[in-house]
């Protein structure tokens, strides 16, 4: 049977999206997050981050600064009761990319890339996922990948699009719909 999946953006739902976040120091969790990941663990979904990471591309910082800033805040989840399964991210930027970095990326959201190889890989069923992202980007890769559910975190005034929450609090009751038995 393939498995549930809560997707995550990076910056601005798992961490304050002040940008180009590379450091520990600059990196301030949202509140509620480590409730969110520890509670979707217990449910049974896998727990997956799908984040554009331009900073990479414009030459902000390193794939390395990446993993290395990656794997303490998988430590910090896994101190709360909720590791992250698997990290997906994309560095390349079509416009402002240095170098190799410059190019256009079936990965880079809106594409679903990162989604439909996390699906593959990881025996996702996206019928039965949700994701969670703060920009429409992210919702545009979770319907062209087939998630079930897609909720924007945070809507910028003016954006109708349901559903959203406000807090992350608020995302729990969409783990327990009934499209994700």
């Amino acid at each position: 049977m393939r498995r549930r999946a809560l997707f995550l953006d990076r910056d601005g739902v798992i961490n304050e999206d002040t940008a180009y976040v590379c450091r520990q120091e600059h990196f301030t969790f949202i509140d509620g997050i480590f409730d969110l990941v520890a509670s979707a663990k217990a449910r049974g979904f896998l727990v997956v981050v799908v984040t554009n990471q331009a900073g990479i591309g414009r030459g902000y910082y390193t794939e390395a600064d990446f993993h290395s800033l990656m794997k303490w805040v998988n430590g910090r989840f896994e101190a709360q009761g909720g590791a992250l399964d698997k990290i997906y991210f994309c560095p390349s930027h079509p416009e402002h990319g240095v170098g190799a970095y410059r190019r256009e990326s079936p990965f880079r959201k809106p594409a679903p890339g990162m989604l439909q190889a996390a699906i593959r890989e990881l025996g996702i069923d996206p019928s039965r996922s949700v994701l969670i992202g703060d920009k429409m980007t992210d919702i545009e890769a979770g319907r062209a990948a087939g998630i079930a559910i897609n909720l924007l975190f945070r809507p910028e005034a003016g954006e109708s699009y349901q559903p959203a929450i406000s807090q992350l609090s608020k995302a729990g009751a969409y783990l327990d719909d009934e499209r994700n038995p």
